[in-house]
């Protein structure tokens, strides 16, 4: 129940040609305290609920927990969740034996995009595409959590 995951910022739209699966995610937040944050996401028509822990200091590594729930119960709770909803289309692309998951907002993050891929140890090696450009592991900025609370049209360049 440890992720294990590093996050970089993304060069081009190439990744969305070697893509072999795309979906539409809205998700927001219960809880969005550091030490603990509850998620709600509707992937398509499955609904899941997720928990996450504090981020190790390099933050690559955190307790997460999750739970898959009805569309309707992920509805439901999605009209509880904190301001703003998250809205965003993940591709799913295969690099060497990882699976890399680009993430594309819209709303009021339109214009970032971040890809993630979960690593089974922190000093695990894996390749990189050449879309893949500037790491932002452990930059809170970046978490979705802090995305609801401070959209990313609302950074100063």
């Amino acid at each position: 129940m440890i992720e294990i995951e590093r996050k970089f910022l993304i060069t081009s739209e190439a990744y969305k040609k070697e893509a072999f699966r795309k979906t539409r995610i809205s998700q927001g937040f219960l809880n969005t305290h550091k030490a603990r944050t509850v998620r709600v996401r509707l992937r398509d028509n499955i609904g899941l609920i997720t928990v996450k822990g504090l981020s190790t200091s390099n933050g690559l590594s955190r307790f997460e927990w999750e739970k898959e729930i009805s569309k309707k119960e992920a509805e439901a709770l999605l009209k509880l969740c904190e301001p703003t909803i998250i809205d965003k289309i993940r591709y799913e692309i295969k690099a060497g034996k990882h699976i890399f998951e680009v993430d594309e907002f819209f709303k009021d993050n339109e214009g970032l995009i971040i890809a993630e891929v979960e690593l089974e140890s922190e000093n695990e090696t894996f390749e990189k595409p050449s879309w893949l450009g500037e790491e932002v592991t452990g930059h809170i900025k970046y978490y979705n959590s802090q995305l609801s609370k401070h959209p990313y049209n609302t950074w100063k360049s």
